[in-house]
């Protein structure tokens, strides 16, 4: 009956420990200008530059497997973002394209 419970005791640390384990949530960044983003935005996203994007998002988010979906206007300063942060190291960047795209990809239409 002790072997039952040292392995049962076992087994509860190893399943908390399974669960402490986090997988960090999607980041969505705004690479438009303030102004824009001061007229129209999606609440809860971070808003960069497109021009300070590598700065900003090295140091808000050093682990280069981060997930980052990056929206504009149209997709073209995403596209300058996507690739200077594919340059830095960042594996798993997105161009979502315009903000309207942004929001009907999550259902926020």
């Amino acid at each position: 009956m002790k072997k039952i419970r040292v392995l049962c005791g076992g087994l509860l640390v190893v399943l908390s420990t399974i669960s402490t384990f986090s997988f960090a949530d999607p980041v969505w960044i705004d690479v438009r200008t303030l102004s824009e983003n001061l007229r129209n935005n999606i609440p809860g996203d971070i808003r960069i530059s497109h021009s300070n994007i590598v700065r900003e998002v090295t140091k808000l988010y050093p682990d280069k497997s981060t997930e980052i979906h990056l929206y504009d206007k149209t997709g073209g300063r995403s596209d300058i973002a996507l690739s200077a942060l594919k340059r830095e190291g960042y594996e798993f960047v997105t161009n979502e394209g315009s903000i309207e795209e942004a929001k009907q990809k999550r259902g926020l239409n």
